[in-house]
């Protein structure tokens, strides 16, 4: 039987260390990729710090036009954004103490053959689960195979119900957006993250939460799990407190 926390995200390319956290609160986490790819969006790009300050990691796209869903927005093919991806986690790396684990992670999934930008987004994600095990307590789904149709609220609303989620955990971002009280009818509560962006020792300057997870993977290794930490708030607390 599938899990009663559900998170539902866009697949991101070596996504933050906040959302490996939702991932580790979730008993199921399902790939929201048969939606339209914004660009801006983190299913492309990610940041990294580097000996001058953090700087974004992008991966080309081919032939992308308007409308498109993040499952068929297409890699660019050949070029060298491979090669310069791993020179940049190199330098950004250099001198940690597992940084050994972190390039072999990025490699393995950048060099591998990958067609679409949800298939590289979601290999990126899942290595990083599967690294610090959280695979072992999350079960994945992907939204297009639930046959629901529809969009914003009561589509996700909707994909929590056919898993049979009783509470919904969401980042920041939906605060403006999601109908909450349509949860509640339902039964299903509402929960946002309380990030607590852990510091842990890194590289290049002032600690900063905002970059890849492979910089707590570089720094920290398997022990970094106890840095995957943050807990949930009622959105009712969370939509409500002043800004």
């Amino acid at each position: 039987m599938m899990g009663r926390r559900v998170v539902i995200s866009q697949s991101m390319y070596f996504p933050w260390v906040g959302m490996l956290e939702q991932i580790r609160l979730a008993d199921t986490l399902i790939h929201y990729d048969d939606v339209q790819f914004s660009k801006g969006s983190f299913s492309n790009r990610v940041q990294v710090k580097l000996p001058n300050g953090p700087s974004w990691m992008t991966v080309p796209l081919h032939d992308h036009h308007m409308g498109q869903t993040i499952e068929e927005v297409q890699l660019q093919p050949t070029g060298p954004w491979r090669a310069r991806h791993l020179a940049m986690l190199e330098q950004s790396f250099a001198g940690a103490p597992h940084a050994a684990d972190a390039l072999e992670l990025a490699s393995r999934v950048i060099d591998g053959n990958h067609a679409t930008l949800a298939d590289l987004a979601r290999d990126s994600m899942l290595s990083l689960c599967s690294y610090f095990d959280l695979d072992k307590t999350t079960r994945f789904a992907d939204a297009g195979d639930f046959g629901i149709g529809g969009s914003g609220s009561v589509r996700v609303l909707e994909l929590v119900k056919a898993v049979g989620g009783t509470d919904y955990i969401t980042g920041h971002g939906a605060k403006n957006y999601l109908d909450h009280r349509m949860f509640e009818a339902e039964g299903i509560s509402v929960s946002y993250m309380d990030y607590q962006c852990t510091p842990y020792p890194q590289s290049h300057g002032a600690f900063t939460p905002f970059v890849s997870a492979l910089d707590l993977v570089a720094h920290c290794g398997r022990g970094g799990l106890t840095k995957i930490a943050s807990q949930t708030r009622d959105w009712k607390e969370f939509v409500n407190e002043p800004q």
